[in-house]
């Protein structure tokens, strides 16, 4: 059986054709078998390369055996994509950055060859990274049950008033919380939404979660580092307009009485990163830490 690739792509990319063209061919020489989302077709036949390479298929292969590599070509919002369909189930992922940011898909566009060819070789390492398992309560009736890789979020919507919220970590009331929503993140995801919300970096080796609130009513209300080993509990007591959104993609609508539960989950993402990828160096150039 020939080995399996699962391409994800940002379709609307202007450096996609050009990346397709320089990191799928290594794939085809050597017969992997080769499925993608429908809308990657054009920008497929775009770089020249053989139609009947490319097996179209909107569930990206979950009906397969696990394939033996997700190439990601975009940015975060598409690896998080991937991750949710595909590395959830335990394929590797190696992300190629089309954008400008991009803490989770480390290898530029200029270097997608390089990367290819490095994961050819074996030369890549693999970094696991820790996920959260998010799970919707209403009623004694469990409503959602999905693991995230970034964050959980629960937030109001434009026009709705200030939410009142309970939260528990572990066996510990810590308390009602005043505020426009809360966001739990896992290391991963401390550069994302919860950094913008005034939270701390976690290093991405770490087992905690960052709870952050936005905007709270009380200015002493600040983000927390809490173990992973702690499940948390947010109760939902008074909102209108609320909703639950998983990895920023997913949203669901909440209600009063209703409890989000998260938990560390078994499950873990591999990304496929450089031999001795320098976190903090990666802070620096995408932060532009020391710039002036």
């Amino acid at each position: 059986m020939p080995q399996r690739l699962i391409l994800v792509a940002k379709a609307k990319s202007p450096h996609l054709v050009s990346t397709l063209r320089e990191a799928v061919p290594p794939f085809l020489d050597r017969d992997w078998a080769v499925k993608g989302e429908p809308d990657l077709a054009e920008a497929w036949a775009q770089a020249g390369l053989p139609p009947a390479k490319l097996a179209l298929d909107p569930d990206l292969g979950t009906a397969d055996p696990v394939a033996d590599l997700c190439l990601v070509l975009g940015g975060d919002g598409t690896l998080l994509h991937a991750a949710r369909r595909v590395g959830m189930r335990g394929t590797p992922i190696l992300g190629i950055n089309l954008g400008s940011l991009g803490f989770l898909t480390a290898h530029p566009v200029s270097e997608a060859g390089a990367a290819v060819q490095a994961f050819l070789a074996g030369t890549l390492a693999a970094d696991r990274r820790p996920t959260l398992e998010v799970e919707l309560w209403r009623e004694d009736r469990q409503m959602v049950r999905q693991t995230v890789l970034n964050d959980a979020v629960v937030a109001k919507g434009a026009l709705a008033r200030i939410m009142d919220m309970h939260l528990r970590v572990g066996n510990e009331d810590a308390g009602p919380i005043k505020a426009d929503g809360l966001i739990v993140a896992t290391p991963t995801g401390s550069t994302a939404y919860a950094l913008s919300a005034g939270g701390p970096i976690l290093h991405p080796s770490l087992e905690a979660f960052v709870v952050a609130p936005i905007c709270p009513h009380t200015l002493t209300l600040r983000p927390s580092v809490v173990p992973a080993s702690r499940p948390i509990s947010i109760t939902l007591e008074e909102a209108e307009d609320a909703h639950l959104t998983l990895d920023g993609q997913v949203g669901h609508r909440l209600f009063p009485g209703d409890e989000v539960r998260l938990r560390q989950a078994q499950t873990r993402i591999t990304l496929l990163q450089r031999p001795g990828l320098d976190f903090f160096a990666l802070l620096q150039q995408k932060l532009h830490w020391g710039d002036r």
